[in-house]
């Protein structure tokens, strides 16, 4: 087992503490009413608050018609060119295009067929780790949690780099090229430590072999045989494509482009896509779905018949099962409305193999909660809105089908969104020399200063 830290602070003492903290810290509702403050930075609509420009992503899921959000179907572009083309021209060709929309994202367009067989040369050259770093950084401390090891690690890399603070555009993209190759073997690494150290099972370690595409090397890193099919690496390659960028007010990518201007070294600004990506609102959302999906088959009787699966949904909105939070994971979604593409695609391409590898109940009530979603919520909320699937409604099968455990759902994602992470920070460094510095506005009143024998 890993080692685990023992607080020295009294429980009793913290729990006390609390009551102290919550009274000083709650703002009224109406407040941010009355100074017209954007909680979350959304305006009232939905939208979010114009934050910036990019040329990295476009994220589309409706349009303003005198003043009135539109719903149309969602359409999620790299550089302008549109995710479902790129996409549909991978699999009509049977190639690999993660490595090609890393060039997409970092250089403004698509690659010529020598720029992409240098990239895939460098990103496979590139995925190897320092010496001793496994042994010395992920095997003598373990971590129960793989996102906060793949975030000390990121940190970690910073001693090994000669010239960790210079942001030249030069030194962040050599940064940004070795990170994006490194993060899937750093994954793999804390996975299989924490197998050993917390699952008492058996840890594989594999030599990398640089001329594998990014899928193809995550699926022989993770299984013990190295073995998988090429079916099931272009599978996982269409989900690393899907998830390289959202555009640049997503939290994750917000976060590294807010870290970016106050001209921090690449690590810290990696590190906190990192931090963000974790959150249960963000890129852990993935896992919530799978965990949904597997209380309702384990509740119902049928969990591809539509009346139960209706009951059911009722019962989480109104808290009544599930978790208690009264929500139904994978379904909704700030910027889209009609469609996401990206669950499009995954609904599509995951549909085949599903079907043949034993998970036909898992797609069908996955189906099932898509299809009902909406009317549930309008009977139930007294509210009819568009509401489509997310990318999370059906990244989590995806992953099951091909044998990624649980743990790396979310580390996974981090892999191929390390892509547009690095892609924003170079265009921030790039386009802007202002940290950002938004305005809080300050609620409390004024108060006379007291001795501490008068207080």
């Amino acid at each position: 087992m890993g080692s685990k830290f023992i607080s020295s602070i009294p429980k009793d003492y913290v729990s006390g503490l609390c009551g102290e903290l919550e009274k000083n810290n709650q703002i009224r509702p109406g407040d941010f009413e009355k100074y017209r403050v954007k909680r979350g930075l959304r305006n009232p609509d939905g939208t979010g608050v114009m934050a910036g420009l990019s040329h990295v992503s476009s994220v589309e899921g409706y349009y303003i018609l005198d003043n009135e959000r539109i719903p149309k179907e969602g359409k999620l572009s790299y550089r302008g060119y549109n995710i479902q083309d790129i996409i549909a021209d991978c699999v009509e060709k049977d190639r690999f295009g993660f490595e090609e929309i890393v060039w997409l994202l970092l250089f403004g367009d698509l690659p010529t067929s020598d720029q992409l067989e240098g990239i895939k040369y460098v990103l496979g050259k590139c995925r190897t780790l320092p010496d001793e770093f496994v042994e010395d950084m992920i095997m003598k401390h373990p971590s129960k949690d793989i996102m906060n090891k793949m975030a000390r690690c990121v940190m970690t890399l910073y001693s090994f780099d000669e010239n960790p603070d210079d942001i030249s555009i030069q030194n962040v993209l050599r940064q940004s090229l070795q990170l994006i190759a490194q993060f899937p073997t750093i994954m793999n690494s804390a996975y299989q430590i924490k197998r050993r150290a917390f699952y008492n099972k058996s840890m594989y370690l594999h030599p990398i072999k640089p001329e594998l595409s990014t899928a193809e090397s995550i699926l022989r890193q993770l299984r013990a045989d190295k073995k998988y099919t090429d079916e099931e690496a272009k599978l996982l390659d269409i989900c690393l494509m899907l998830h390289s960028d959202h555009g640049g007010g997503n939290n994750s990518t917000f976060s590294t482009r807010v870290l970016t201007s106050s001209g921090t070294d690449t690590y810290s600004a990696i590190t906190a896509g990192l931090g963000s990506l974790k959150g249960p609102r963000h890129g852990g959302a993935n896992i919530k779905v799978a965990h949904q999906m597997e209380y309702i088959m384990e509740n119902l009787d049928d969990s591809t018949n539509d009346s139960q699966i209706k009951d059911m949904l009722a019962r989480i909105l109104r808290k009544e099962a599930g978790d208690g939070s009264g929500l139904i994971y994978g379904m909704g979604h700030a910027v889209y409305t009609l469609s996401d593409p990206r669950a499009v695609i995954l609904k599509k391409s995951a549909k085949k193999l599903a079907f043949d590898h034993g998970f036909e109940k898992e797609f069908m009530t996955l189906d099932a909660i898509e299809r009902i979603t909406p009317q549930v919520f309008a009977e139930v909320k007294g509210v009819e809105k568009p509401m489509c699937a997310n990318v999370d409604l059906y990244s989590g099968l995806v992953y099951r089908v091909l044998g990624i455990p649980e743990d790396l759902y979310t580390p996974l994602f981090a892999s191929a969104r390390v892509a547009g992470w690095c892609a924003h920070r170079l265009e921030e460094l790039t386009t802007s020399s202002k940290i950002m510095r938004p305005a809080y506005k300050s609620v409390i009143k004024s108060r006379e200063f007291k001795p501490l024998e008068k207080r």
